[in-house]
């Protein structure tokens, strides 16, 4: 089964609504913690809408489980990260106007800036992931790279109406993984993964980690995330009966 990844962003998002001290990040991290959750994962921005920089110093000094840093290629954030020291980095596009992340990462345009942003956290001993669309030519791109993992952007096949053009996106984050394995890369997804759509995408073969928290989030209102976590785990542990006909 995947490790599962809690996204706590919205946590924080709720926090700043008022800009007050609650709900804190790091209880949440907790409470995801015995929901069963196999890492925590935060997008520090450039413009710090959510994730502060005290939640990284806290969230690096109380997490037991995998702390996975989101950020863009910004010397900025890079510098905090070589300073944390995360588990893990997963390099994404970032655009203020942005509500979440659009898309992926432009790996192949920008190939010598994201190799340098890479370069100096792999020294440090940062685990690097790059956040791309399931295209081949970011495949591609990013398999030069080297990095220890790739996560598939899922955003196509989660708005995707159930049916043929679904199917075409899980073929699609299908062939992608197929060639990131092959490559030796660890195999990564998410974003807009639900109780519903998520247990396709995580039977791919060789998926290694999902990353999820919108949806998790917003089970956790109505019946608290460590509950909320739990349920995520079991969905993403029950094979859909499409995957079993399929």
């Amino acid at each position: 089964m995947p490790r599962l990844g809690v996204n706590i962003d919205h946590v924080a998002t709720l926090r700043q609504a008022r800009g007050g001290r609650e709900p804190d990040p790091v209880w949440a991290a907790a409470l995801a913690e015995l929901g069963g959750a196999d890492g925590i994962t935060i997008h520090l921005r450039e413009d710090r809408r959510h994730i502060q920089d005290r939640d990284l110093r806290l969230l690096r000094e109380t997490v037991q489980v995998r702390l996975n840093l989101e950020m863009a290629v910004a010397p900025e954030i890079v510098e905090l990260a070589l300073q944390a020291k995360p588990d893990q980095v997963t390099l994404v596009p970032e655009r203020r106007e942005e509500l979440t992340t659009e898309g992926g990462l432009d790996v192949a345009g920008q190939i010598d800036r994201v190799g340098e942003a890479v370069r100096r956290l792999e020294h440090a001993g940062i685990e690097v992931s790059l956040f791309i669309d399931p295209d081949p030519r970011q495949v591609d791109a990013t398999v030069a790279l080297g990095v220890a993992a790739a996560e598939l952007h899922t955003g196509r096949y989660a708005e995707a109406p159930e049916g043929p053009e679904r199917l075409r996106e899980l073929e699609a984050l299908r062939r992608s993984g197929e060639a990131l394995v092959a490559a030796r890369l660890g195999l990564h997804a998410g974003h807009g993964l639900n109780y519903r759509n998520v247990a396709d995408v995580a039977h791919i073969p060789r998926m290694a980690e999902l990353n999820i928290g919108h949806s998790i989030i917003c089970r956790a209102v109505l019946v608290g995330l460590t509950q909320a976590v739990r349920e995520m785990k079991d969905a993403i542990d029950r094979t859909s009966a499409a995957s079993i006909d399929g």
